[in-house]
């Protein structure tokens, strides 16, 4: 008889939690990922420039915002990117001011995000414990998840380098010719951030600062779970 394992044992002796854990992030990350880029071509839009609108992008349809390296950053090191909403800011009125004011309006919609779902993960929380199946558990750890993505991406969004939200912001302080400048190299940008998170130079920081404010935010899930309690008293 032969000693070497048949394709099914291997097959059960694998650690399926990893991959599992793996796959229930998809639907949270690409929930967070296709609000925050929405948020910025509907700003856009409303203050005149039709971009993203004319190349169908305000959808809330996720496969037009997926960016696969950036969901897979976000699947496995909970910080992440997509595909960036077109803007031409010559059709804004005040160009560099609006570009900040789209820019700003992806992370403003993850923390909005962050919260409203810590309000229902409190609210879910003693019905679902009390079902005490998989799925109920399942569906639980992808509301918390989602928050949780949704304001890492907020925080990764904000960092001033080029081509993230936060360095569209800072830019608009500068003077034009400044501006035009550093626009040139933010193509190198992304180069620059994929070093400086797997080398955990940039995550160690994100880390801390995401649980940080999460922490802070927690509150609408205590507000949300009182309201449950309240009504199983």
């Amino acid at each position: 008889m032969s000693n070497t394992p048949s394709f099914v044992n291997v097959l059960q002796g694998l650690d399926w939690s990893v991959l599992l854990n793996l796959l229930l992030s998809v639907v949270p990350a690409l929930i967070c990922i296709t609000l925050h880029e929405l948020s910025h071509g509907y700003v856009a839009y409303k203050l005149g420039d039709n971009t993203a609108k004319r190349m169908g992008r305000l959808t809330l349809n996720p496969i037009k915002h997926i960016d696969l390296v950036g969901l897979i950053m976000m699947v496995a090191f909970k910080f992440g990117w997509a595909k960036p909403v077109p803007v031409d800011m010559r059709n804004f009125k005040n160009p560099k001011r609006d570009m900040a004011i789209t820019a700003l309006a992806g992370p403003l919609a993850n923390v909005v995000i962050c919260c409203v779902f810590l309000f229902i993960y409190g609210l879910v929380y003693i019905p679902l414990t009390l079902a005490a199946i998989d799925v109920a558990k399942a569906v639980l750890d992808m509301v918390y998840l989602t928050a949780y993505l949704s304001i890492a991406l907020a925080i990764f969004n904000i960092i001033p380098i080029s081509p993230l939200d936060g360095s569209k912001i800072l830019f608009s302080f500068l003077s034009d010719e400044g501006y035009m400048k550093l626009m040139r190299y933010e193509r190198y940008g992304m180069i620059v951030l994929l070093v400086l998170v797997v080398t955990n130079v940039l995550s160690n920081p994100l880390y801390t600062a995401t649980q940080f404010v999460f922490d802070k935010l927690f509150v609408f899930a205590d507000w949300g779970f009182a309201l449950v309690k309240a009504l199983y008293v």
